[in-house]
C-alpha cells in the first residue's frame, strides 16, 4: 500500500493469500527505502535521490494495484484510497521539488482514516465492518470496539509521523517506515487478534432436511 498495512491482516479466518497481501502492503515502501538508499550513495543521483525514489514509489504502488486487479479480480478499497494519496502527494513532491509533501502523506492518510472511522460511527454505519465484514462474523459491539481502537491507533501514528518528520532527517524518517511504523502496526494487530478470534463465528450452515417417513 503502500505506506499503511492492511489492518487485521494478521488475523483473517476467511482470508486467502495472506502472505501475498502482506507483500502488496509492504512491497512499495520497501522498494522506496531501498531505491532511496542506493540512489543516495551514487554521486550522479545523490542530489535528486528523494525525487527519483518517490517516482519509483509511485510506480510500485500503481503496479501493486494492477497486480491485485489481475490476480484477485478486485482492488481492496483501502489500497485504492492509499494509491490515490500516494500519487497525489508523490506528484506534488516531484513537481514542486519539495520532499515535505511525501513526508506528510502518512499523516494525511492516518487522519483521513480517523475521520472516516469516527464519522461512520456517528451516522451508525461502521466503516470498519463494511471493509472487513467479508472476513469476520462479529457482533456489532465488537466491530465498534475495533473501530475505536484502530482510530486511536491511527491518530497515534499520525502524531508519531509528525514528531519524526520534524525532528529527524529525511533519511531517518524514510528508514523508520519499515523498521518502526510497520512493526508497531503488526504488533497492534496481534494485540487485537484475541478479541477477534474470540467473537468470530463461522456462518452457520443450513441444517439438512430430515427425510420424511414413507
Amino acid at each position: 500500500m503502500t505506506e499503511e498495512l492492511t489492518p487485521l491482516a494478521t488475523a483473517k479466518p476467511r482470508q486467502q493469500g495472506g502472505p501475498n497481501q502482506l507483500l502488496i502492503d509492504l512491497g512499495p515502501v520497501i522498494i522506496y527505502v531501498i531505491a532511496f538508499n542506493v540512489l543516495q550513495r551514487i554521486e550522479a543521483t545523490k542530489e535528486n535521490a528523494v525525487y527519483i525514489a518517490t517516482g519509483i514509489f509511485m510506480a510500485a504502488t500503481i503496479a501493486a494495484i494492477a497486480w491485485c486487479k489481475i490476480k484477485q479480480g478486485r482492488i481492496p478499497p483501502v489500497l485504492i484510497i492509499t494509491g490515490f494519496i500516494v500519487t497525489a502527494f508523490g506528484g506534488l513532491t516531484i513537481l514542486l521539488h519539495d520532499p515535505t509533501f511525501i513526508q506528510i502523506k502518512p499523516t494525511f492518510t492516518y487522519l483521513f482514516y480517523v475521520v472516516a472511522v469516527l464519522g461512520s460511527l456517528a451516522v451508525k454505519q461502521n466503516v470498519w465492518k463494511l471493509l472487513f465484514g467479508h472476513a469476520f462474523n462479529l457482533p456489532d459491539k465488537i466491530w465498534t470496539i475495533l473501530a475505536l481502537r484502530w482510530s486511536a491507533f491511527f491518530l497515534f501514528q499520525a502524531v508519531l509521523n509528525e514528531v519524526i518528520r520534524n525532528t529527524q532527517t529525511f533519511e531517518f524518517w524514510l528508514n523508520s517506515r519499515p523498521f518502526v511504523v510497520f512493526p508497531l502496526t503488526i504488533l497492534f494487530a496481534v494485540i487485537n487478534t484475541p478479541i477477534v478470534l474470540k467473537h468470530h463465528r463461522e456462518t452457520a450452515e443450513a441444517p439438512a432436511e430430515t427425510p420424511r417417513s414413507a
